[in-house]
């Protein structure tokens, strides 16, 4: 175990002998830092923080902070349970839980870049890019493969799908549906993340599946509840069905299409 003499580490936390923490850094009572994972200097890590394995934590950074909510008091912190493989740069705030049991969620091989802002009972999954200073209020669920661009906003309660790009200084008020691209001061549907669908191994056959999904959607003329019909009926696959599904279960309604 690799220790500052400055840093700071209180009884009752639980430091893995393999991890390293930096000059100055504070690991609060109650706190887990796992395997391999690497804590630079200044950092604070709160005392309902759980680390997985080989995880980096760059200067400045706040793992398990206060929410930032009014009604929050001491008695009421819930936990920030993080995966393995994540990079948090310099700056990086990630709020503990404060309204749901589980608390904050962080999977495994996530990318935030430095300033950006994860808010209380968030949910992320794996291979998520924030870029710097792009910011989650409290209860947004990030699926996975999504990269959020620099100054991007999401309001809280807000859902964001699989490989969706979002361009930067984006204030997202709804949920946004899987694969898409948005952008906008209140972001909107541009079309598809193409670049995004490519290079994580989408086919022709799948993405023209999942365009034809759409059109019917937003273009199709039909309710709702009619164009999920139809596209479960038309264009079965899985990127059909997760479209589906994830437009059944919002609460928020769905970012609207920018029409040409």
């Amino acid at each position: 175990m690799a220790i500052h003499p400055t840093a700071i580490v209180e009884p009752g936390a639980q430091v893995h002998p393999s991890a390293q923490i930096g000059p100055y850094s504070l690991i609060e009572a109650g706190a887990v830092i796992g395997p391999d994972c690497t804590i630079a200097s200044h950092v604070r890590v709160g005392g309902t923080t759980r680390l997985g394995r080989a995880n980096r934590v760059h200067h400045g950074a706040a793992l398990g902070c206060d929410p930032q909510d009014l009604s929050f008091t001491p008695e009421r912190v819930k936990p920030l349970v993080i995966g393995e493989h994540n990079e948090f740069r310099e700056g990086v705030t990630v709020s503990a839980g404060l309204k749901s049991e589980a608390g904050t969620r962080i999977g495994d091989h996530n990318y935030l870049m430095a300033y950006a802002h994860v808010g209380h009972d968030c949910v992320l999954g794996d291979h998520n890019v924030l870029a710097n200073a792009a910011t989650l209020a409290g209860h947004v669920e990030l699926e996975h493969h999504i990269f959020l661009s620099g100054q991007v906003a999401v309001h809280q309660f807000c859902r964001i799908g699989a490989y969706v790009l979002v361009g930067g200084v984006s204030g997202v008020p709804q949920d946004v549906p899987p694969f898409v691209l948005a952008d906008g001061h209140r972001a909107r549907i541009l079309g598809l993340n193409v670049v995004g669908l490519r290079r994580n191994g989408f086919s022709q056959a799948q993405r023209q599946s999942i365009k034809a999904a759409y059109r019917t959607l937003f273009r199709g003329g039909l309710r709702l509840t009619e164009a999920l019909v139809a596209i479960e009926r038309d264009y079965p696959s899985p990127e059909t069905r997760r479209i589906v599904r994830f437009v059944e279960a919002s609460r928020r309604g769905i970012l609207s299409f920018q029409q040409p």
